[in-house]
This record gives structure tokens, sequence and C-alpha cells, in this order.
């Protein structure tokens, strides 16, 4: 198959683009004989004028020949073997280009006769384990999940190589698989997450019979690490386009397949799906103003209106509100983990946030001087923000702590939350000290 080539003359890309620490790696490289090209993501951004969030590498160099050529260079992966070149202010990944498996490779566990690891591997559903087969740049830009993250740039000449339909896609805003759909996915599940990130991050659309085949394997994606999906989620939602996201998650089914009491509580009110959109409307403000809010603030936003609901009807069983929300927030990490692999240290911050409400909501709040100083109150205030912008809940509240922050003095009674006249402070009566007797005055003679 013969790549359509687009001269430097005919593309937008500029090396002032690329970083300073990518071009020094190419130009290695491909000083000392070896075919080097940046991949993926980053050339397609280039290519629609976005800035790219990091710069892939390939090259037909083998991985322990990188390691060679680069004194900053570290192995790492067992499923796919990749060089991590550690520079002061980024880290570049360097892959060997890939080919499929050859037709004598083992699809089984069963180890090789020479005692070493397939270097190509799959379960027993298709799924992808390890894939360390070397090939041509032109196999590895097939065995890529899309045909827009399958062009490349190529440092030799400046020129831009398409080995599938990338160009055209691009400019028809079409994502489309390399291959049959259902192959590509079930390859790796984590494939449905990344057309539906890059769908609603690039206002793309998902090939119609593309997305019909996604609907069909969506619940296979619990097939895939728990600690990769939380990465995976990430990325999802923390990178502004949140919103449309949580949209194609829900019609897909891949939503109740990662968060299934999620989905659940979504589908008892709709008011509850209406809240959650507006919560995540809010995030894409704060990336698209530049401050990302943290994964434990989106978590909260994401989850916390069903936690809350939860927790508020155990109280009403007789138990303190903080120990059920304790308890409700233990069993949904719990259930969470089996799919997305939540951090503990995630999870207790979560749990904080929602725990700090009752304070935040208290006018005048405890030593609210003291409070200001807290690690957990900036994201706390933030979310009793989105309660004001999503549920109309607690407005008098987040009013006083901004006249508060303003440096004001805010009305300490007014507007209680429960609408009742605020009751008086009753006066504690001070207990009169007494004072201790004198000592008695020894008598003395005159002898």
């Amino acid at each position: 198959m013969q790549p359509r080539i687009i001269l430097r003359k005919e593309h937008r890309i500029s090396r002032k683009q690329i970083s300073p620490n990518v071009l020094r790696t190419l130009y290695r490289l491909r000083d000392n004989g070896f075919i080097a090209y940046l991949v993926g993501g980053c050339v397609r951004d280039l290519l629609l004028e976005r800035t790219p969030k990091d710069f892939d590498i390939a090259t037909d160099a083998a991985p322990g020949q990188i390691k060679r050529l680069f004194r900053n260079c570290r192995l790492i992966g067992r499923r796919f073997r990749l060089a991590h070149l550690h520079f002061q202010d980024e880290i570049l990944e360097v892959s060997t280009f890939r080919a499929a498996a050859p037709s004598d490779e083992t699809d089984t566990e069963e180890p090789s006769p020479d005692s070493r690891p397939p270097r190509h591997l799959k379960d027993e559903d298709g799924m992808v384990l390890r894939d360390n087969v070397f090939g041509t740049p032109e196999e590895d830009a097939l065995r890529r999940d899309f045909t827009i993250n399958a062009l490349a740039y190529n440092i030799a000449d400046f020129s831009v190589i398409d080995y599938t339909t990338g160009l055209s896609d691009l400019q028809a805003r079409l994502i489309r698989p390399i291959g049959a759909p259902s192959v590509r996915f079930t390859e790796d599940p984590v494939r449905m997450l990344r057309a539906v990130r890059f769908a609603a991050s690039h206002n793309f659309v998902i090939e119609p019979a593309t997305w019909e085949v996604l609907c069909e394997l969506s619940s296979s994606i619990s097939r895939a690490s728990p600690a990769r999906l939380y990465e995976e989620v990430l990325k999802l939602f923390l990178l502004g386009s949140a919103r449309p996201v949580f949209g194609l998650l829900h019609t897909s089914g891949l939503l109740a397949a990662l968060f299934p009491a999620l989905s659940h509580w979504l589908s008892e009110d709709s008011r509850h799906l209406a809240i959650v959109q507006a919560n995540l409307e809010d995030l894409d403000r704060q990336c698209q103003s530049g401050t990302p809010p943290s994964p434990a603030f989106f978590f909260a936003a994401f989850f916390g209106p069903s936690l809350e609901e939860a927790a508020l009807a155990r109280s009403r069983d007789g138990i303190t509100r903080r120990e059920a929300l304790d308890a409700v927030c233990a069993e949904a990490m719990k259930n969470f983990c089996k799919t997305v692999s939540i951090p503990g240290r995630v999870g207790n911050q979560l749990r904080d946030i929602l725990a700090r409400q009752p304070s935040l909501h208290r006018r005048p709040p405890r030593r609210p001087s003291l409070m200001v100083t807290k690690p957990w109150f900036a994201e706390a205030l933030a979310y009793l923000h989105l309660g004001v912008e999503a549920r109309g809940e607690h407005g008098a509240a987040l009013k006083w702590w901004d006249t508060f922050l303003a440096g004001g003095t805010p009305a300490i009674g007014s507007e209680p939350p429960n609408g009742e006249a605020p009751a008086k402070k009753r006066r504690r009566k001070r207990r009169r000290r007494r004072r201790p007797a004198a000592p008695a005055r020894r008598m003395t003679s005159d002898a």
C-alpha cells in the first residue's frame, strides 16, 4: 500500500510548535541512521492547529538500542515495551514500530519453547495482553486505533505520512477505527472510551456503524484493568469536555458499565440527571479558565449528590449524619473499585468535601477565620457553589461566605436555613468565685 505523502509546503506543521526536547530526540535518532516519526494524537492536533498535550515518537530502533543511545532512558511496560526519556521538564515516550502478530505466534498463555514469554499474547476473549512484535512504519500505522491517530510526521523531510484515510477523516471530523470496530474494541476495550473522548473534545462524530458496535460492546469495558480505567476516566472528565463526554457515555451504556449505582440513581429522577449535568458544565468552565479541578473535586461533583441523598436516607434511621456519610462513602468506594480503581487518598478527600458541608451551611460558622486556613476549605466551598448553582440550595450560606471572604461583615442572623427566627442565645451565668478564707491568726502569749 502506497502512503499519501503531504509535503512540507502543503501542511501547517512547523517545528516551532514542537518541543525542543522532542526535536533533539528526533534528530539524534535520525543522525544515528534510524527512522524517527512523530506519531499519534500530536500530529492530529498540530494539523488541527491545536496545542498537543504531549508528543509521542516512533522509530525502527529497538528498545535496547534506544537505551544505549540515550542516557536518560528508562524502559517500561510488559504489555507494550516502551522507552521513557527523562528530561528536566518533561518525559518523552518513544516506541518501536509494531506489527500485528505473525501467524505462528501463540495466542495462549503457554510459554514459548525457549522459556521466554511470548511477544504477542491475547486472552480467550481476544483482548491483547502483550504486544511486542516489531514491524515497519506502515504496519505500525495500521495497528493503531483510529485513522485520525495513524498520521506520522517525518523529521527527515518534514512531510506528513498517511497510510489510511486519516487526512480525509480529519477534514470530515469523523472518528473511524482502522479495521473492523468489533475486533478493535475487543482487542482493547479502552478504545471505546478514547472514541468518546475524541468525539467530545474535538467536536467530531463517531462513524455510525462504529457507534452501533460501541453501544453493543459497552458492557465489555469492565474487562479493562481498573487502574487503567481510573486514568482514562480522569482524561475523559478533566480536559474541559466533561459535559459532552457524559452525554455520550450515558447514551452508549458505558456509564452503566463503569458506575452501575450512579447510572441507577440517574434513572430514578430526571432532576438527578440535570444536577450532574450542571455540575459537569461548571467543571468544564474551570478547565477552560486554566484551573482544572482536582480528581477528588471531580468525583465529589460527579457522585456527591447521590451520596448525600443516600446518607440523608440512612440518617433518618437514627444514626448521625457523619456516620451515615462515612458508611455510604465506604460502600460506594468498594463498589467503584470493582471497575475503576479510585485511590483511597482521593476517596478520603471526596468524603471530606461532603462531610464539611454542614459546617459551611451554619451561620455564623464556628471559627470561620480558622476554617479558611484548613486544606479542605477551598474545595468544600467550591462544592457549596455547585449546590447553589445546580440545586438552588444554601444560597444564604454562600452569600455569607462571599461577604466574609471579601472582608465585609456578614449579617449573622439573616435568613436562617429553615426560615425560623433565630433563637436567642442563653447567657451563661457566671459562678461567683469565693475567695479563700484568711488563715487564722496565731495567738502568742506574752510570757
